[in-house]
């Protein structure tokens, strides 16, 4: 089955939407990652993801006009950025929305001249640590801080 959709910058107006990717989307990824307690991205308010879309690049993706996916991106320093955020909704996962969600995130990181991107996520996680490998990303450390067991992940860039 051939699927299409969209994925553009997200505008101020999109945080709600943002929101509810997020609150649907880190759920799953809670309970799959048998992360404890609560998580930031669960925590988050409509008017954070607002500041977000203004200094960064928060990316949103649309199917059939509805939103179902979304990502940020943000400078550390002038060499390396952050991914943060990226969410798919339940019912829309596997079938190329994060994958187009992450070809973007390249897009940027090369067209602001990042050498690295790096990003943090529970490495319990098999499903999500395969997808981050086949999308470049290579575990660099890992820490307990969170109550778990978080990993940090690179993917480099040659520029």
């Amino acid at each position: 089955m051939d699927y299409s959709f969209i994925i553009r910058k997200a505008i101020i107006e999109d945080a709600p939407a943002v929101h509810n990717i997020l609150l649907n989307a880190f759920e799953g990824y809670k309970t799959a990652s048998g992360i404890p307690g609560s998580l930031d991205a669960l925590a988050e308010s409509i008017k954070s993801i607002e500041e977000d879309i203004v200094g960064k690049d928060v990316l949103i993706a649309f199917m059939d006009n509805a939103p179902v996916g979304t990502v940020r991106i943000g400078a550390v320093d002038s060499e390396t950025a952050i991914l943060s955020r990226l969410g798919v909704m339940p019912g829309h996962q596997n079938i190329g929305i994060g994958k187009s969600l992450m070809n973007m995130v390249d897009k940027l990181a090369i067209e602001k001249c990042f050498k690295k991107v790096v990003l943090y996520t529970a490495s319990k996680n098999f499903d999500l640590i395969r997808f981050y490998y086949s999308r470049g990303f290579f575990v660099d450390s890992t820490s307990k801080a969170r109550g778990y067991v978080r990993a940090m992940l690179v993917k480099e860039y040659t520029i």
